[in-house]
């Protein structure tokens, strides 16, 4: 597997181009945003891993730009106090985002989940709702519904626990890890309210004081 590590710290970057290699995984380091775009140019890369704040540019423009296009799982480096950022990443279409500083073990956690979430090639239907779980794209009568990344991720996690109870809980530390304290229970019922508004299927069930389930077949 090849990982592009866009990182301007080059005592950080040493550090984990060791602790990936340790791993078996092959790792390509820019310093900056015009180095990256001759890489993305020649290589194939399988993961991305971009600090935002970088010399010629940031983070959030080189994925929007250049990457997000190439269809490249990505993970957002951010200092603690451009955690407010990180939603912008998130609604961008990047799978995470990590801040620093961070251990070796939880960004190696935070790669495996995203090599594990893109083997999936998982068609789910539920009545007349389709998740395409591998382009993560929603079909309501083989219709397209747009949802934002957000949303799509919330409605991806009650998906992956199909006939299972997801707790508020739960939902607010996978989807809202970097605010955790600030988001409450009001804002998960806005984003069920708005995806419920958008695909006008009444597939998720509340189990009230509790979560969220959706009950089905997979097809």
């Amino acid at each position: 597997m090849k990982i592009l590590l866009v990182e301007d710290n080059e005592i950080l970057a040493k550090g984990l181009i060791y602790s990936l290699e340790q791993k078996k995984y092959q790792v390509i380091h820019t310093l900056n945003v015009e180095n990256t775009l001759k890489i993305l140019k020649t290589e194939k890369i399988d993961l991305a891993i971009l600090d935002v704040s970088l010399p010629d540019g940031n983070g959030f423009d080189l994925y929007r730009n250049n990457i997000k296009e190439k269809n490249i799982p990505s993970i957002f480096l951010t200092a603690k106090d451009e955690e407010d950022n990180i939603v912008k990443g998130l609604e961008l279409g990047a799978e995470d985002y990590i801040t620093k500083p961070f251990s070796i073990k939880e960004l190696m956690a935070r790669i495996n989940r995203i090599i594990l979430r893109n083997k999936k090639n998982t068609i789910i239907q539920v009545q007349n709702i389709k998740f395409d779980m591998d382009k993560m794209v929603v079909y309501r009568d083989n219709e397209n519904v747009e949802l934002t990344n957000l949303e799509l991720k919330i409605l991806n996690l009650l998906f992956l626990n199909l006939n299972k109870v997801v707790k508020r809980s739960e939902i607010i530390d996978k989807i809202w890890e970097w605010t955790g304290n600030d988001v409450n229970d009001n804002t998960v019922t806005v984003y069920l309210k708005r995806i419920r508004e958008k695909i006008k299927t009444d597939i998720i069930i509340t189990i009230k004081g509790i979560g969220y389930r959706i009950d089905s077949e997979v097809y």
